[in-house]
């Protein structure tokens, strides 16, 4: 940068907050909670908790699929949370910056909801839409508003209400059951795999006074949507998501409905493809000496369930680019996957762990299976 261009600032996270809705649910209570499709069992559902290795989660349904509350209320709750950490109050906030995979309604975004859900005056906001890397694109945000000189208080907050997709009506009818009344692969994986709820994280230009922050020291984000089909969709079948005039617009909702075009849905044939690209762009950082393995000392890498996390070390543990796995730090078996919102629920619990003292180095990873990304956060510990 020439010396009279504008100087950009530091920034840092002086707050972090999280909101996880009701009780936690075990996994013996999960299936009738969410229901049961044509009142069965699923058996690819007891497959899918051993698979993801979760012990409880939280939902924002009741066990008879009443709403219990909506996704721009928990993402304001977090968000209220953050700022409470921070020391700050709702007339302090500049910038909100959103993520979610599904909003509550189709338009306006997330983030005119959740500031509406706040109550806040006027503001600047954004919303970003994609899968679980969609908190780094807020967060990317949030923070490049803080280190222009934009805003002095920015926050960025995810929020997801996946289970409202879950219940059996939802599927019973579509295309998505078979003649014996069981529920395809793509989407009942997920039944037992996605929960509820919110995370947010304050950004300001300076450390907060008596307490922990976090320094951002830099946001990557690299999709590989040109290499790959989507992995994880709604809005289209899957034989035909790829293109993207197949999309549920052009059906119509009810047409679309029936086809199973509008459901979330997996492809975890592709996924173990996706996942070697991923470990791909990890080792190009290393390479390049973005990420410093010796220099980390926390990782807080997000993943859906405990076997991804085994085959990521698998993939790993023969690289210069392993970081030992004493070294990570996770919520999932207690709090489940949370899509958008796990990284901000991660670092909050984090936080609280008595683990991070000043100096250490802080890494967030969060891969997306959505169509292919990944994205990477560098934090200190001040």
């Amino acid at each position: 940068m020439n010396e009279s261009g504008p100087r950009l600032r530091d920034v840092y996270i002086t707050g972090v907050g999280a909101h996880l809705p009701g009780p936690p649910v075990s996994n013996e209570r999960m299936e009738d909670h969410i229901g049961r499709v044509h009142g069965k069992g699923s058996v690819i559902g007891r497959r899918a908790l051993r698979w993801n290795g979760i012990a409880t989660r939280h939902y924002a349904l009741s066990a008879d699929g009443q709403v219990l509350d909506t996704n721009a209320g928990m993402t304001a709750r977090a968000v209220s949370a953050a700022l409470e950490d921070a020391r700050l109050t709702l007339g302090d906030l500049q910038h909100l910056a959103t993520a979610t995979t599904q909003g509550d309604f189709l338009v306006p975004g997330h983030a005119a909801a959740v500031q509406a859900e706040l109550g806040a005056g006027p503001l600047e906001i954004a919303s970003y839409q994609s899968v679980c890397a969609s908190a780094l694109m807020a967060a990317k945000g949030a923070w490049l508003q803080v280190r222009a000189g934009e805003a002095d208080v920015s926050v960025a907050a995810a929020g997801e209400f996946s289970s409202r997709w879950f219940r059996p009506a939802f599927y019973e009818g579509t295309a998505l059951v078979d003649a014996k009344g069981r529920l395809a692969t793509e989407a009942d994986f997920l039944r037992f795999t996605l929960s509820d709820g919110a995370g947010a994280v304050v950004m300001e230009p300076l450390p907060r006074a008596g307490g922990l922050s976090l320094k951002v020291d830099w946001i990557d984000l690299t999709s590989l949507a040109g290499r790959f089909d989507p992995c994880m969709w709604a809005g289209s079948t899957r034989t035909d998501r790829a293109s993207m005039d197949s999309a549920w617009s052009h059906a119509g909702p009810v047409a679309a409905h029936a086809a199973g075009a509008v459901a979330l849905l997996q492809d975890f044939e592709l996924l173990k493809i996706v996942i070697r690209a991923w470990i791909g762009v990890w080792l190009e950082k290393v390479d390049h000496g973005r990420i410093v393995p010796d220099q980390v000392d926390h990782l807080l890498c997000h993943y859906s369930a405990r076997s991804l996390r085994e085959e990521i070390v698998g993939l790993l543990e023969n690289t210069a680019a392993m970081i030992p796995e004493e070294k990570w730090f996770t919520t999932l078996p207690e709090t489940g996957n949370i899509g958008s919102a796990s990284i901000w629920v991660m670092l909050e619990a984090f936080m609280r762990s008595g683990r991070p003292k000043p100096g250490d180095r802080v890494l967030l990873i969060v891969p997306e299976s959505g169509r292919a990304m990944i994205g990477f956060m560098m934090l200190e510990v001040v």
